[in-house]
């Protein structure tokens, strides 16, 4: 794959799939279509890129899906009206620069369908929209790779038979699908936020996620965990600008210098939190969004790291979700407040399928060891991070730490 193409996917991939599902009512056909437009473009682009690529595939992609419905027909015995697209040269599509409609958040809203299973809601969004891999969602939810392929094939199957309307429901539809809308956009933004040199696949995320909590916090603006969601993704965006070196190796944020920081989106972040808040008792993203804003808090290098304060946080948020993932970042804190000898007994101790492939697992543990002295065993721990895939800027950090065992 071309880098235009490698781009184009990238940045457009998700719109693209989405209005597509929108258009011929199944998420198959979308898959299918989008992942043809793209193998056509290798041999059509190597000739000449188009000069808007996202168009070139969305029309390519149509015209496939279209062929696909066809061929469905015919297998069937059905026949169809005559076809609404007309058939155009190759110069037509390197013109076209008609507008894709922007299905997101209809999408989400689709895949998250009470009628889908709660375990597949999420990894199928995250499939369909953001266009990760099984292997990628698997690794996300610490599951196994055939498991997780087998729910999202059931979740899509479910939508198919039980006719689900491609459409963002009315309001009073939204309780019942807003957690697990709200945990596909987290787990997307957090594709994106392990990135910190902004250079992987993912990275696109963070800018369409800034712009999905903004739609969202527009459409429901008395939904505190929705607010408290838009607040988190720009805190945490707001610090995008400190978070690699010169040399484009990660920073990690207690060295990270707020006078880097990205003071605008702090206090667009600190107006939904305080929107969030005024609802009542903090819900787990509002936690989650404190968090954030307690780093956010802090003004300058030389002022101290709010670790207690993050502790405190992180013990209210385990009262809400007791799972591994918040108890691993629980960890991270509790090393500063009680020591790495209890953060490294917490972390040992955690017990999920899954966090043999989980980055931020071995990442967290070969910190801990290498500080309480336990050189071989952090750098094994260190060998196992490297082996899972690190974007550029974290995998110079974890080269860095691990060369440093061996002075």
């Amino acid at each position: 794959m071309s880098p235009a193409l490698d781009r184009a996917a990238r940045d457009h991939g998700a719109r693209v799939r989405a209005a597509l599902a929108a258009q011929f009512r199944d998420l198959d056909i979308a898959e299918d279509a989008f992942a043809e437009a793209c193998a056509r473009a290798v041999a059509a682009w190597a000739i000449e890129a188009p000069r808007d690529p996202a168009a070139w595939l969305y029309r390519v992609a149509e015209r496939a899906a279209l062929d696909m419905v066809r061929r469905r027909a015919v297998r069937s015995g059905a026949s169809l009206p005559d076809p609404e697209l007309p058939l155009s040269p190759e110069e037509e599509l390197m013109a076209d620069t008609r507008l894709i409609p922007d299905e997101r958040l209809k999408l989400i809203f689709i895949c998250c369908h009470p009628a889908i299973h709660p375990e597949a809601r999420a990894a199928l969004t995250l499939k369909l929209v953001c266009g990760l891999s099984t292997p990628e969602i698997a690794r996300t939810f610490l599951l196994p790779e055939p498991t997780l392929a087998q729910r999202l094939v059931r979740a899509k199957h479910k939508i198919a038979r039980a006719g689900v309307p491609f459409e963002v429901p009315s309001r009073d539809a939204w309780p019942e699908r807003l957690d697990a809308v709200l945990s596909t956009i987290e787990i997307a933004y957090a594709k994106a936020h392990e990135d910190a040199g902004g250079s992987g696949r993912h990275a696109g995320y963070a800018y369409e996620m800034l712009g999905i909590t903004a739609t969202l916090a527009t459409l429901a603006p008395g939904e505190p965990e929705v607010l408290a969601l838009a607040a988190t993704v720009r805190f945490a965006e707001a610090r995008r600008p400190a978070r690699v070196d010169t040399e484009g190796v990660m920073v990690p944020l207690d060295q990270q210098d707020p006078a880097d920081w990205d003071t605008a989106l702090i206090v667009e972040a600190r107006a939904f939190l305080a929107r969030a808040l005024s609802a009542g008792a903090p819900g787990r993203r509002a936690l989650q969004a404190l968090i954030h804003a307690e780093w956010c808090a802090r003004a300058s290098l030389a002022g101290p790291a709010p670790w207690r304060s993050v502790l405190v946080l992180y013990d209210a948020l385990l009262a809400l979700r007791d799972d591994a993932i918040v108890r691993l970042n629980r960890a991270v804190a509790l090393a500063q407040v009680a020591g790495p000898e209890t953060a490294l007994e917490e972390v040992d101790a955690l017990d999920a399928p899954g966090l043999a492939d989980f980055l931020p697992y071995h990442a967290v543990r070969a910190d801990l060891l290498a500080r309480v002295g336990l050189t071989e065993a952090a750098r094994e721990a260190y060998d196992a991070t490297l082996t899972l895939s690190p974007e550029r800027a974290e995998r110079s950090w974890l080269e860095s730490r691990r060369a440093a065992l061996e002075d």
